[in-house]
């Protein structure tokens, strides 16, 4: 049987990740890492080589630098940690991710983004019904991001890499991202729904006592999203309009 879909219109708040759940930049995000690790896997001899499933396991929703490291722990290497204002070049966490970085930066101010089509038909439905939003996401760049969109107002809140890093927030699958999502909302958890695809994601909103944490597989795969937490999964947030949309 198909999953019991919670009324998004009729809760408190919902607090949406960003990438892969608002906007395809979780694509670019992994096109990112692919180029950046590639580049260091041959560099270092370091095998077997990175792929697609090493992002959704070790890299997928956590700050840059914990993803960085969490995937080269999975190969036994430990690099110092180095600074945030570490180059590019530099051989540390902190300069592999600010490497990946660039990358990233690069790539969408180029291309831009647009946010999903059901995506966007959800965040227009729910602000219809006045319903209170905000977005919890691990990247720095969720700002630039949401404004290359053309999303940034439908938010009351943004609780982002920056503001974790300010803030001292551990990384998600820890609970703290989405619990200062919902106090700077003024919701309780339990009452508001959590929006994610990234496994760590789920875990957080789970983990932080969200009455629902909808699963979106953009490619983690559904049996991963449930045993994180999630309580339910959809493919396209079109699905989560309900009645809305008749």
């Amino acid at each position: 049987m198909p999953d019991a879909l919670p009324d998004l219109h009729r809760t408190t708040g919902v607090l949406f990740d960003l990438d892969g759940v608002l906007t395809p930049t979780a694509e670019v995000h992994m096109r990112a890492w692919q180029k950046v690790f590639d580049e260091v896997f041959a560099r270092w001899g370091i095998e077997p080589p990175y792929t697609d499933e090493d992002y959704f396991a070790y890299v997928d929703g956590k700050k840059r630098y914990d993803g960085v490291a969490s995937l080269l722990r999975s190969r036994n290497v430990e690099l110092p940690w180095g600074e945030v204002t570490d180059p590019p070049e530099a051989e540390t966490v902190c300069g592999i991710g600010n490497r990946k970085n660039d990358a990233f930066i690069a790539v969408l101010r180029s291309e831009g983004i647009a946010a999903y089509p059901g995506s966007l038909a959800l965040l227009q439905s729910l602000r219809d019904a006045g319903v209170p939003m905000g977005v919890v996401s691990s990247s720095k760049n969720a700002g630039e991001v949401l404004a290359s969109a053309g999303i940034r107002d439908f938010f009351r809140v943004v609780v982002d890499g920056l503001v974790a890093e300010r803030d001292e927030l551990a990384s998600k699958p820890a609970a703290d991202m989405f619990l200062e999502g919902a106090r700077m909302l003024g919701v309780d958890p339990a009452e508001a729904i959590a929006v994610e695809d990234a496994v760590s994601g789920v875990a957080s909103a789970s983990a932080a006592g969200y009455g629902d944490v909808v699963g979106v597989d953009r490619g983690a795969g559904a049996a991963s999203l449930r045993e994180a937490g999630a309580t339910c999964i959809v493919d396209d947030l079109a699905l989560l309009l309900g009645d809305a949309q008749n």
